[in-house]
């Protein structure tokens, strides 16, 4: 994100209306994401559960929506606190934000601004709930999110993107939210299965994904918003820096896909569509901080790297025993640790600024910047998600029942299911459908 830079009145930059226009449809894109997640973790997921993990997603936009308003903005993005949280009284309920007021250092007003972080603050937590598929009740699924965004999501967002916030001040380079969406959101899954367990039947039934269909047209969804989510993070067009972003995101993304089905091939003998998918989803995370610094060559080196490594990493929880379900940590947090480390390594110093990496001549400084942002948030996220999943669960309680789990959840916690296997072959005809007339009469039944 590019810093709020305070101007002189004579240099006041006036409102854009092409770089507003602009913003407006990566918001848009952005909030595509969502429901974009939602099918990609939906096809990956047992028939019995699909609806739910529709829902954990959906649920998000409307939740966020709602606190983003209220408090949510004032937090993340409002006056600094001791380099840790903010707050504004114009930003609470955003009623004191004039019309045509602008963000600093941008050609865009603030309700923009504001719109766009908003679609970022939504798709976060619902990262988080395809690391507990088939297992979580939904109203704890909900006041999990109403506690995580309060407690983590807005001060750590501030931490990263708010003036005054301490990695921010510090000089760690996070372009569009590898470290407070990615790693953010994959620590907090870890830190919540730890709490909650392991399905039942984790490494003895299959859990195979229901559609593959549906999860590459998740993947391609994401892949498409997710233009907007990184090429809208420079917050206008004036300098290149948001096409150099919009082209790194599709490089390093490509690289992914070939790094992952590479890997797959060597390892399992074949070539997956879910790897394809996964591998997409891998590097879309991992250029996601770093795309901005880097070169298009950097991008390859970045996607590639994390479509591997990534691959590699979500093998991790039959290893050491902890039901990831969709592979939330083994590709966001892993993806998010690699792209924002990678900065230390290959930023050119020529792109969002003038911090270079170790490959170009930066020596050690940005690295050493980088891993403390990791590491930090990494840290926070993990063991504060961990602490409202227990209270949560020591209270309401966190899972279904057995049988419920056993059953499925869908019908558990929703009353719906996602497919209607009840019909018997051509099963009812709908008031719009014809008769089939083509059908051989049926013989009358004679008396005797």
């Amino acid at each position: 994100m590019p810093p709020g830079i305070t101007t002189l009145a004579a240099d006041a930059p006036e409102l854009s209306a092409a770089n507003t226009g602009f913003m407006l449809i990566c918001s848009a894109l952005v909030m595509l994401m969502t429901p974009g997640l939602a099918f990609f973790y939906g096809g990956m997921v047992r028939v019995k559960s699909t609806l739910n993990m529709l829902m954990m997603s959906f649920i998000s936009l409307g939740i966020v929506t709602i606190l983003w308003v209220l408090y949510g903005f004032s937090m993340a993005f409002g006056s600094d606190i001791g380099s840790v949280v903010g707050w504004s009284g114009d930003y609470v309920g955003l009623s004191g934000i004039g019309l045509n007021e602008l963000w600093d250092g941008t050609t865009i007003p603030v309700y923009v601004f504001a719109v766009f972080q908003l679609m970022f603050a939504i798709i976060t937590p619902a990262l988080i709930s395809g690391a507990l598929a088939d297992r979580v009740k939904f109203t704890a699924w909900a006041l999990f999110i109403v506690l995580w965004v309060t407690v983590v999501y807005f001060p750590v967002a501030h931490w990263v993107w708010g003036s005054g916030g301490w990695l921010f001040e510090m000089g760690v380079i996070d372009f569009a939210g590898g470290t407070a969406v990615h790693i953010n959101a994959g620590a907090a899954a870890l830190g919540v299965i730890l709490v909650i367990g392991k399905r039942i039947g984790f490494k003895k039934d299959p859990m195979r994904p229901h559609s593959l269909p549906l999860v590459m047209l998740g993947a391609a969804l994401l892949w498409f918003g997710w233009f907007g989510f990184n090429a809208g993070s420079w917050l206008g067009n004036d300098d290149g820096v948001g096409a150099v972003m919009f082209l790194n995101t599709q490089v390093a993304t490509a690289a992914a896909v070939l790094g992952w089905l590479a890997y797959e091939k060597l390892r399992h003998g074949s070539f997956t569509t879910l790897g394809a998918a996964s591998g997409a989803v891998a590097g879309l995370v991992a250029i996601t901080p770093a795309g901005g610094s880097v070169s298009p060559l950097g991008a390859i080196a970045v996607g590639a790297i994390a479509g591997v490594v990534c691959a590699m990493a979500v093998g991790l929880k039959y290893k050491f025993g902890y039901d990831d379900s969709l592979d939330v940590v083994g590709v966001h947090l892993v993806g998010g640790i690699i792209g924002s480390i990678l900065v230390g390594f290959f930023a050119t110093g020529g792109v969002q600024s003038d911090a270079a990496g170790l490959f170009y001549g930066g020596g050690l400084d940005q690295l050493g910047k980088q891993v403390v942002g990791v590491v930090a948030v990494l840290a926070y996220s993990l063991v504060v998600s961990a602490v409202i999943a227990l209270a949560i669960h020591k209270t309401i309680g966190m899972r279904v029942s057995e049988d419920e789990e056993i059953s499925g959840v869908d019908q558990a916690e929703h009353a719906e299911t996602a497919y209607d296997f009840s019909g018997t072959g051509r099963g009812t005809v709908s008031r719009t459908t014809a008769p089939d007339t083509t059908a051989a009469p049926k013989a009358k039944k004679v008396d005797a």
